[in-house]
């Protein structure tokens, strides 16, 4: 047994509480001052900082407030070496500044505080290999659980890593929980919250047919992205549902930004494509589509109708409000970290689906003249 793991009391008690000297030349309380200021065995603060063992309300009572009297500190490294986890839950995104993920983010932190974790936030900038470098990182840490939010790629060799890191931070006593993502395959163990991303955008699309529109633009396809796949899922099934087809001229590929819904729309414009509506696959999107048509002459909602998708805060603030498909960000967050920390509890709802519906707002409305074509 090392000393970094008799200093968490995973070791023999005798040995667990030798007085150790910090980096000041301070004297640091160790195991067995604790266990002597609370008058318990060194053994059961082990198991009181642990967690995995159950102590009586009154002993474990005894043990932190002497915890508190002495100012002892559990050494994170040290707890790792000797199999437990660090009170840590990681959270990783692509792009920390986007309102999608920072209110999933908002959700997680609650949660993760709530049950007396510190939260970590990692970013991986859209990189597939950042993610997998990443939660293998966590693993190493030991992190309690790795909360990984967004789209997954459709790649089977990304897949099979991921599951495998699955597996790697399970055997540790960690756990993969995936938001906003398929799950893995059967017999991963993982934690999955999603959202019901394809009946959100059939719903929409539903709403915009049966306002009597029949040439819809699809802007931010993304080939590859499990959220795109969804999306363009749920759009295609409801024209197929009342007899229509949607023109594949009119589905822009892209990414999720605001830059692409600005420059799409522009190229819509300019191609001189008849459409009365425009269904952008996020509301950032919407946002740079709205400002491109009004700059093109296009009226909204009297010429064009716009919808957007994930209801952030930004679809009330653009002119006309936004109606988009509301996404429920912060109670993924707070549910993924809820069923990851308490699988044991909760085995049977370690795969949940929480629903979406369409908000209506000021952007849509029956159709109007055809679009102007200023914009060149």
């Amino acid at each position: 047994m090392n000393e970094a793991a008799e200093a968490t009391g995973a070791g023999t008690p005798g040995r667990a509480g030798r007085r150790t000297e910090n980096t000041t030349g301070k004297d640091v309380s160790t195991v067995r001052d604790v266990a002597r200021r609370a008058g318990v065995s060194a053994s059961t603060v082990s198991r009181v900082m642990g967690g995995t063992y159950p102590v009586a309300t009154a002993t474990r009572a005894k043990v932190l407030k002497a915890m508190r009297e002495l100012d002892y500190v559990v050494n994170a490294h040290a707890r790792a070496l000797g199999g437990s986890t660090n009170k840590t839950v990681a959270f990783v995104v692509d792009d920390v500044t986007g309102p999608f993920y920072a209110h999933i983010a908002r959700g997680v932190e609650e949660q993760a505080s709530a049950e007396g974790r510190l939260c970590m936030l990692c970013t991986t900038h859209g990189d597939p290999q950042r993610v997998l470098a990443v939660v293998e990182m966590m693993r190493e840490q030991r992190a309690d659980a790795v909360i990984v939010v967004g789209g997954a790629w459709e790649d089977k060799a990304y897949q099979d890593r991921m599951a495998h890191f699955a597996h790697a931070l399970d055997r540790v006593g960690s756990r993969l929980a995936l938001v906003g993502r398929p799950p893995l395959g059967e017999g991963v163990p993982a934690t999955v919250v999603d959202y019901d991303n394809e009946a959100g955008a059939f719903a929409m699309t539903t709403h915009l047919l049966s306002a009597g529109h029949r040439r819809i633009a699809y802007l931010a396809r993304v080939p590859g992205l499990s959220t795109s796949t969804q999306r363009i899922s749920g759009f295609t099934r409801a024209h197929e549902l009342m007899g229509l087809s949607p023109d594949p001229a009119l589905i822009l590929d892209g990414n999720f930004t605001r830059a692409h819904g600005y420059r799409a729309a522009q190229e819509l414009l300019a191609s001189g494509a008849d459409f009365s509506a425009v269904f952008a696959g996020t509301d950032m999107v919407a946002a740079g589509a709205l400002q491109a048509l009004r700059e093109g002459g296009v009226r909204v909602p009297e010429d064009v109708s716009v919808a957007g998708y994930d209801d952030i805060p930004v679809a009330i603030d653009v002119f006309p409000a936004l109606t988009t498909v509301h996404v429920p960000h912060e109670e993924l967050g707070r549910t993924a970290v809820r069923l990851a920390l308490h699988r044991d509890e909760l085995p049977e709802s370690q795969h949940q689906v929480l629903g979406t519906h369409i908000v209506i707002r000021s952007s849509t409305k029956s159709p109007g003249r055809p679009p102007s074509r200023e914009a060149g």
